[in-house]
């Protein structure tokens, strides 16, 4: 409960500098921007390409470097019984992250997170790892740029749209303990898969004056470890609207809503298939994003609407998100 009073405290507040603010920036009679969209992309609870991460980018910036902390909240049965205990699952994440300039159609974005998990079982016992995490490499090539309005009325474009396609690889950066991939419990309780995965991306935006709305999808095809663990592949889809308001105080406050889903196939050991591995789970967001000059400061939650993760064995609880970001 602190957690989305947490939460509701820094929206509130978003909101409120935008009301204390008053009026839209005389300098910009008619905003007409284009902004990326913030999509997630997480391997299911904590093992995975993004450190449990969401997302490759934020509402608001186009090439960045910062910091971003992320939580999950999940609980697992620890047995095969619908009266089996629940274990309470915590996944953190620190993620170093950036999008990077190439050239004017090309970018490239990393992320290297670090990552501290636990878990308490109903008999009071504890478990705890944390480390290096799995790190991504994706490029991403602008197939349809927004084009730039004029200082004129008749020099502005109401309509925008953007359509970039990426390809990425996953590191196996972050340890791997089939140990934990052993018995009922949650076998997605690590710091990296321990395989090489590959990441494709198709991103499509379109503004209209100062709302944008954003669709995407990625496909990561994961690969079989050393360890002959395969982590199911990953299909996640996303709708995300947002409004950009400028302001005298505030350069850009930018509150958004969204709707993210999930798809997991079933992991296999040694060749064959794990029962009960195989899930989907669609979360609805919403968030801010507040930028002064080069800095940006942004949060987001996800709750979820419907899931069925694991035939019911796990059930995810909320992902809470917060970033700080330099705009390069």
């Amino acid at each position: 409960m602190k957690n989305y009073s947490f939460l509701i405290l820094v929206l509130t507040m978003g909101f409120y500098a935008l009301a204390e603010t008053g009026k839209m920036n005389p300098r910009d009679p008619e905003i007409n921007p284009f902004y990326k969209y913030d999509y997630e992309d997480c391997d299911f609870c904590g093992c995975g390409s993004t450190g449990g991460g969401m997302g490759y980018g934020t509402v608001g910036n186009e090439n960045f470097i910062g910091l971003r902390y992320i939580y999950q909240s999940y609980r697992s049965r620890d047995g095969i019984f619908n009266n089996s205990p629940w274990v309470e699952e915590h996944f953190n994440t620190l993620q170093l992250w950036t999008k990077l300039p190439i050239t004017e159609k090309l970018s490239l974005t990393a992320l290297a997170p670090y990552q501290f998990h636990n878990r308490e079982f109903n008999d009071g016992r504890t478990q705890d790892i944390s480390g290096l995490g799995d790190v991504s490499l994706l490029a991403f090539y602008t197939l349809v740029k927004p084009k730039m309005d004029g200082m004129y009325a008749n020099q502005q474009t109401k309509y925008k749209h953007s359509l970039e396609v990426g390809a990425g690889i996953k590191l196996p950066v972050g340890a791997y303990d089939r140990a934990n991939n052993e018995g009922s419990v949650n076998p997605s309780f690590q710091l990296g898969t321990g395989s090489w995965d590959y990441i494709g991306a198709v991103n499509y935006s379109i503004g209209y004056k100062n709302w944008g709305l954003g669709v995407m999808s990625t496909y990561t095809l994961k690969t079989e470890n050393k360890k002959e663990y395969h982590f199911g592949d990953q299909f996640t889809y996303g709708l995300n609207l947002s409004k950009v308001y400028n302001t005298l105080k505030v350069d850009r406050i930018i509150p958004f809503v969204g709707l993210s889903g999930e798809v997991y196939q079933e992991n296999e050991s040694f060749g064959l298939p794990v029962a009960d591995t195989a899930g989907s789970v669609l979360f609805g967001r919403l968030g801010t994003e507040i930028s002064i000059k080069k800095i940006s400061a942004g949060v987001n939650l996800m709750l979820p609407v419907t899931q069925n993760l694991n035939d019911g064995g796990v059930e995810a609880r909320f992902r809470l998100g917060l970033h700080l970001n330099y705009t390069l």
